[in-house]
């Protein structure tokens, strides 16, 4: 019979290292461990930003050429009577000047297409120049660093993109 301390493998620890002397035939579980590490991130409210716009109001004075356009119409009376298997006159021009035929049925002992007037439109046209008051709104984003207990800290006015303390 062997001796029972004799057979357990003998530990021995150096400087944080573990080690057993075991013997030939004999078997010996060391245990093993890892550390692991964990990071946890937790969002904390440093601060506040206030947003808000301003508008402002410029006079400014818009010019622009302004066209119109007048008509004249004129009537002016022809009275004839048109031939049998004369062609009715149609809308044409004359000198700049729109002539429009206007034709009329009479009843006759017979009947007979005659030419009651025309209506004569002349075209002109005037330029004007205007100038006009207008009042244009612009708006600007104001930004202002609210600490957590309400305090406004810093305000950013985002045409400079520079932060200045009040």
């Amino acid at each position: 019979m062997s001796d029972p301390a004799a057979s357990q493998p003998k530990l021995s620890r150096t400087q944080g290292v573990e080690s057993a002397e075991v013997t030939v035939g004999e078997e010996a579980v060391l245990p093993l461990m890892e550390e692991t590490a964990r990071i946890d991130k937790q969002a904390v409210e440093t601060g506040r930003v206030r947003v808000s716009t301003r508008t402002e109001t410029v006079e400014q004075v818009l010019r622009e050429s302004l066209r119109s356009q007048t008509v004249e119409v004129t009537r002016v009376p022809i009275n004839r009577t048109l031939s049998e298997g004369e062609v009715p006159p149609v809308v044409h021009e004359e000198n700049g000047v729109t002539v429009i035929p206007v034709l009329e049925e009479i009843l006759v002992v017979e009947k007979r297409l005659v030419l009651k007037e025309e209506v004569h439109v002349r075209r002109s046209s005037a330029d004007e120049d205007v100038e006009v008051p207008v009042t244009l709104r612009k708006q600007r984003a104001v930004v202002e660093r609210v600490s957590p207990d309400g305090h406004a800290s810093e305000q950013i006015d985002p045409l400079s993109a520079q932060e200045t303390t009040p």
